[in-house]
């Protein structure tokens, strides 16, 4: 801002401005929380991984010493990313606290 200006604001409008920016501050961390990155990625992962495992040969399941090791791992990503999805929704990120001036 140049100093000639003459636009002078009002505590309202500095309250409010200051009200939209952290109410849109609050809904970036919620969109960008961790919990939600990992889980998705685990959940993708592991229906890929299962897909695999369940259509595994016979001599691919042989190589692993008779386990379907995919299938395994599969589920375990699954639910790995589910812990991580159920636990955002039972403990969502916490809003910023008011600070008082």
């Amino acid at each position: 801002m140049s100093e000639n200006s003459e636009h002078h604001y009002t505590e309202g409008e500095i309250a409010r401005e200051v009200t939209e920016l952290e109410t849109k501050s609050a809904t970036a961390s919620r969109i960008f929380d961790l919990r939600r990155i990992i889980g998705g990625l685990f959940v993708v992962y592991g229906v890929i991984v299962t897909i695999t495992g369940i259509t595994d040969s016979q001599s691919a399941i042989d190589k692993a010493q008779g386990v379907n090791i995919n299938l395994w791992t599969g589920i375990g990503m699954l639910l790995l990313g589910v812990f991580f999805l159920v636990w955002l929704k039972l403990r969502p990120t916490a809003p910023p606290e008011q600070r008082e001036e």
